[in-house]
């Protein structure tokens, strides 16, 4: 078994998908000097907002690509298309795409099927300025919660398409995640290593190296990567090119990759 740190052929940081510095916003109302100051207001309360606009849900449909946009906000009177009709047929296309039904029109009924069509948050237009604030704190929670779901969401993609063996461990050590290509290398079943310690696939002889050298190197030097031996449900000993880093949480990140047999003698 190798215990030395050293370069590996796997990329950890790959797993991690860097978020975009910019919020964008689409604002749909049917009063365009309302839609142009309340854009006005938002960008001022947050400079990394840039906030596009549309006077008719119609419009808004036709125009906007989902791929351009984390937020839309809209008023709920509009004529054509209200904002009920809007957020439905927009739940048919993007079922997840942050919507905020900003409007003057309030009452339990329009909130009820507003939660009932789908909506992220509900909020009335207010007499002042300071409803602006409100509003954009609403619109930065919605898209940080958002993001954050599609990055668990691709994260998790690209888990099940790596080739390399890929696991995550809680800080006990037990196994909350593999993916196919991890359980294919150690020839188990996804059920039989869920839950199950790291130590039911190392030889005993070399449980102590990892406690002893390699796992106290992760949290100092942020990463570990080196050659370590598994034991196949079959029996056979194998080496594995091994990367290890701890995420915020103290999940452990684990990659492999099959390297063949281990012909070391053991005796």
């Amino acid at each position: 078994m190798t215990s030395e740190q050293g370069e590996s052929g796997l990329d950890i940081e790959e797993v991690v998908r860097p978020p975009t510095d910019t919020y964008r916003i689409l604002h749909v109302d049917d009063e365009p000097e309302f839609v142009k100051l309340a854009s006005r207001f938002l960008e001022r309360e947050d400079d990394m907002f840039d906030v596009s606009t549309e006077t008719s849900a119609h419009d808004a449909l036709d125009h906007f690509d989902a791929e351009d946009l984390d937020c839309i906000v809209s008023d709920y009177d509009m004529p054509g298309m209200d904002g009920l009709e809007f957020l439905r047929e927009l739940r048919i296309r993007y079922p997840d795409l942050p919507f905020i039904l900003f409007t003057g029109k309030g009452s339990e009924e329009i909130a009820s099927e507003a939660i009932s069509a789908g909506v992220t948050d509900y909020l009335q237009k207010g007499r002042d300025t300071s409803q602006y604030a409100l509003l954009a704190n609403r619109i930065r929670n919605a898209i940080d919660r958002y993001r954050a779901n599609e990055q668990m969401v691709h994260g998790f993609k690209a888990l099940e398409t790596a080739r390399e063996g890929i696991s995550l461990l809680d800080e006990d050590g037990y196994f909350l995640y593999v993916n196919e290509a991890f359980a294919e290398t150690t020839g188990y079943a996804r059920a039989k290593l869920l839950d199950t310690h790291w130590e039911f696939l190392c030889p005993e002889d070399e449980t102590d190296i990892i406690y002893d050298e390699i796992l106290p190197t992760v949290p100092v030097d942020g990463r570990w990567s080196g050659v370590t031996t598994y034991v196949r449900k079959d029996g056979e000993r194998i080496q594995v090119d091994h990367a290890l880093r701890y995420t915020e949480d103290e999940t452990l990140i684990c990659l492999i990759q099959d390297l063949g047999k281990d012909d070391t003698n053991h005796d």
